[in-house]
């Protein structure tokens, strides 16, 4: 509770209790914050030492992401007619009553990244998906977001993939507000709309 707190993980996501049915905008957070992983913010880290630090901190991970999330698997496997494709981490957030698949990146959100998680997303809900579930989710964590790309790209029209920044430190009061604040403004920005 004491690192919610510290990280004012209530001014960072919208209260989902007082919608009559979750959605996920409401649940995918951006920015997430995984000090907790004592990883140095100054250090180039792969996508192996961040996935295997997630892993470790399995139960502080379940705790940023927010409510509702349990774990499926790590590097989960699919195997199609041509390929074989691996998926970096798999949940189920039985708010949503859907799967949610996240890709982790080093770096910041692209184009290629953005179309690896539509197809994954589109082979889950192929392979995967039970009749009784929701639509799969895409989450692309990554360093930077590059509203432009956002902007134009298949996020902007797919209510189902997201992309959220992620920092390796809990960033300074005023910078935490300053991200607070934007994420304010860009919601009734796209609720007034």
């Amino acid at each position: 509770m004491q690192r919610n707190i510290n990280a004012k993980y209530v001014g960072r996501i919208l209260d989902t209790t007082i919608y009559a049915k979750p959605i996920p905008e409401n649940i995918i957070k951006d920015p997430y914050i995984f000090e907790f992983l004592g990883l140095r913010f100054d250090y180039k880290h792969n996508e192996n030492t961040i996935e295997t630090a997630l892993i470790n901190h399995l139960q502080q991970f379940l705790m940023e992401l927010g409510k509702g999330f349990a774990f499926v698997g790590r590097q989960q496997h699919f195997v199609t007619d041509t390929a074989d494709f691996y998926i970096d981490l798999v949940f189920y957030n039985y708010y949503l009553k859907c799967f949610v698949l996240i890709d982790l990146k080093t770096h910041k959100l692209s184009d290629e990244a953005i179309g690896q998680m539509d197809m994954y997303v589109r082979m889950y809900n192929g392979l995967k998906k039970r009749e009784d579930d929701n639509p799969i989710i895409g989450l692309i964590l990554c360093t930077e977001k590059d509203e432009t790309i956002v902007k134009y790209s298949v996020l902007a029209d797919n209510e189902k993939l997201f992309a959220s920044k992620y920092r390796l430190y809990l960033p300074k009061e005023e910078e935490l507000k300053q991200l607070i604040d934007h994420d304010r403004l860009n919601w009734e920005i796209d609720n007034t709309n």
